[in-house]
């Protein structure tokens, strides 16, 4: 929900562009707009983006995946496929805070193999996790 508000462009394209805005200090609100957005990726067959790291790591250290919105993600889109995308560098962007900005950082993106809903969810989440930390630089 935060950024929702106060940065030009990218809060109004989230408001107005089908982006689910969660507010992080409250759980039940969270989930019930994931488990909204399950729902429409399963009936309309489009994609959604979602990061289980939660707030970008200040380091390039990746944070623990938390897993319960993609659960429920998963849950309300069996048919869904998950792509792993491991994302370098993002973390310089905001090094310093908001301003000024890390500018001049090269940043990269790794897409990797899909995977199916399939099997054991929890063991499926630790290995999609394994695939995107390990390929953090």
């Amino acid at each position: 929900m935060e950024l929702g508000k106060g940065i030009p462009s990218v809060s109004y394209n989230l408001r107005h562009g089908g982006s689910v805005l969660i507010n992080r200090k409250d759980s039940r609100q969270s989930i019930m707009e994931i488990a909204k957005l399950g729902s429409y990726i399963e009936d309309t067959k489009r994609a959604a983006v979602i990061f289980p790291e939660g707030t970008r790591s200040k380091t390039g250290v990746p944070k623990k995946f938390l897993t319960t919105g993609l659960k429920m993600l998963m849950k309300k889109a069996p048919s869904a496929l998950i792509v792993p995308i491991s994302i370098n560098n993002s973390w310089k962007m905001l090094k310093y805070g908001k301003f000024p900005y890390g500018i001049g950082n090269h940043i990269t993106l790794e897409v990797h193999k899909p995977r199916e809903i399939e099997g054991n969810i929890d063991d499926l989440l630790t290995e999609v996790e394994q695939t995107i930390t390990q390929n953090i630089t």
